[in-house]
């Protein structure tokens, strides 16, 4: 079984992809198909970690929180309790990592995606509605921090045995701020294009590689 889920869970995205976006499939497909990506990417993620216990936990429950979001975004009226389930999977991501390094341990990639996000909201900041200001804002700072805190992972590993690992961890760190970017880009500057297509692909690559940053049970 641990050999299908990469397959299985790539075939699962990329119906899922095709339901919400392309081929316009009934919407509750869709949401059931994106759940399961997710599903398989928990499956994936479930027997790893063992030598860490703590942070097995806390990924996990990142992992479960963006269960609840990817659903809770499907309904018209769902984007903010989307937004508190993807804020809790934020943080439970952050905790996890500050008990491998400590918080903030190479200030210069903090700097970097610190910029980033100053960025991000001045382009996006006209489109959001004054009540949904401050947990945007506050959405993005945990978003932020989580990636920075990947990129410190890894570069504190990168002249060990678990630099590989690491660089995957601060890829998907990367590419979870690209794909809430995007998202947000479509709520409020959009629409973009194809959404799915673009927002889909990053958003399962970061969590595979957060979810493959865990060690397998015959590594721990």
């Amino acid at each position: 079984m641990k050999r299908l889920l990469p397959p299985l869970t790539l075939l699962s995205a990329v119906l899922a992809i095709l339901a919400l976006d392309v081929l316009h499939w009934p919407p509750e497909l869709g949401a059931a198909l994106k759940g399961l990506t997710t599903v398989l990417v928990i499956a994936w993620a479930w027997p790893r970690g063992k030598d860490l216990p703590m942070v097995r936990r806390f990924v996990l429950a990142g992992l479960l929180a963006s269960l609840v979001g990817d659903l809770a975004l499907m309904f018209p009226s769902g984007f903010i309790p989307g937004l508190l389930a993807f804020l809790a999977a934020h943080l439970a991501y952050l905790w996890g990592f500050t008990r491998v390094q400590r918080f903030a341990a190479w200030p210069p990639v903090f700097a970097a995606y610190g910029a980033l996000a100053a960025v991000v909201l001045s382009y996006l900041w006209p489109g959001i509605a004054e009540g949904l200001r401050v947990p945007v804002v506050a959405y993005v700072l945990c978003l932020a921090s989580m990636a920075a805190q990947a990129g410190v992972i890894a570069w504190r590993a990168r002249n060990t045995a678990d630099a590989k690992n690491t660089t995957m961890l601060a890829f998907g760190g990367l590419m979870f701020f690209c794909s809430d970017g995007l998202l947000a880009t479509n709520k409020f500057a959009g629409p973009v294009p194809l959404a799915a297509m673009l927002v889909l692909p990053t958003y399962w690559t970061a969590q595979w590689c957060i979810a493959s940053w865990l060690k397998p049970r015959e590594e721990g």
